[in-house]
């Protein structure tokens, strides 16, 4: 059961972790078109970065177990150049009408968020496979 236990805690982790970076492509995507954030800057784009670490889960009899699962590292901000679009009609335009516009593309965000959401996909149904297994060595034990 311990093993059971510790595979479901790491699928869990990654769960946690893919969340996040949905979130985080839900957020760029959402400002692909903004010009300033809250503190009156440019937003920049926003990735995920994820490292191994060790999760832990209680086992009963045996107390605690470990595995390797997934956390978030940071959320950092791309360093790539800001993109200029000439709009000399935009309230943020320079004085040649050109307006730094965030460092999004949003089809490349699209494709993160697919990712991370068939990533999410395949740990939950990791989890569901293990519980099923589990329901049917109880149903087996019960015979």
């Amino acid at each position: 059961m311990s093993t059971l236990n510790t595979a479901v805690s790491a699928a869990a982790s990654a769960l946690a972790a893919e969340r996040t970076r949905i979130e985080v492509a839900v957020s760029n995507l959402a400002n692909a078109e903004s010009t300033r954030s809250n503190g009156g800057t440019l937003y920049r784009r926003r990735d995920v970065v994820l490292a191994a670490d060790t999760v832990q889960s209680f086992d009963g009899a045996l107390g605690k177990a470990t595995a390797t699962g997934v956390r978030v590292a940071a959320i950092v901000e791309d360093s790539k150049p800001a993109q200029r679009r000439f709009d000399p009609s935009h309230p943020d335009a320079d004085a040649e009408g050109f307006v730094e516009m965030p460092n999004i593309t949003p089809a490349m965000e699209m494709v993160d968020m697919v990712g991370a959401s068939r990533a999410y996909q395949a740990n939950l149904t990791a989890i569901n496979l293990i519980r099923d297994l589990v329901s049917r060595a109880l149903e087996l034990g019960r015979s």
